[in-house]
């Protein structure tokens, strides 16, 4: 963190506008450790906080101008703040730019198609019980949903209902066959 001596390095760079020195020395001591605090919060690393307090308060130093007052200025440097914190993480995050051409040249094959996992038997027949144990609608509509990949609004088109009521049947479907599954696997057993 910076020193009393920085503190005054950076208000001797302030002396060239109109502010008071003895003011701004104050007010930057006391601004340092919130807005060092601010930072840590927002990175997590006490050297990288460190370094990027230090950037804010140089940054200030640089555009610090006469019509401010201390207020306006602890409200600027808590925006400087935030835009430091942003430029570094816009930094640290750059990805490499380079085309799809140029990733598949290199031998990347794209995303694989993965197989569906098999569903055994028995859990088949589970889901075949519990289907028949539950009212026709229930059953259309999870049959819909679930089985066919249906979208809600598919569903309620071939359902003949609206979109509200396929939602409202697809809640209550669900609920009774989760009331339903423990009487259904005894059965299956």
């Amino acid at each position: 963190m910076q020193s009393l001596a920085s503190a005054q390095a950076i208000a001797h760079a302030a002396k060239g506008t109109t502010i008071n020195v003895q003011e701004f020395q104050h007010f930057f001591q006391e601004e340092l450790s919130l807005i060092y605090g601010y930072i840590y919060k927002k990175v997590g690393n006490r050297e990288l906080a460190e370094d990027l307090t230090s950037e804010v308060f140089l940054k200030a130093v640089t555009g610090i101008k006469p019509e401010h007052d201390l207020r306006s200025m602890q409200y600027w440097l808590y925006l400087i703040a935030r835009t430091t914190i942003a430029d570094h993480w816009r930094v640290h995050y750059r990805l490499p730019v380079g085309s799809l051409d140029e990733m598949l040249e290199a031998g990347w094959e794209g995303p694989q198609e993965k197989e569906p996992a098999s569903i055994s038997s028995s859990s088949a027949e589970r889901v075949q019980h519990l289907l028949q144990a539950l009212p026709e609608r229930y059953r259309e509509v999870l049959t819909c949903r679930f089985l066919l990949n249906l979208s809600i609004k598919d569903t309620a088109s071939r359902m003949g209902v609206t979109v509200g009521h396929v939602k409202i049947l697809q809640f209550r479907a669900l609920k009774r066959a989760a009331d339903l599954e423990n009487v259904v696997t005894d059965i299956v057993k």
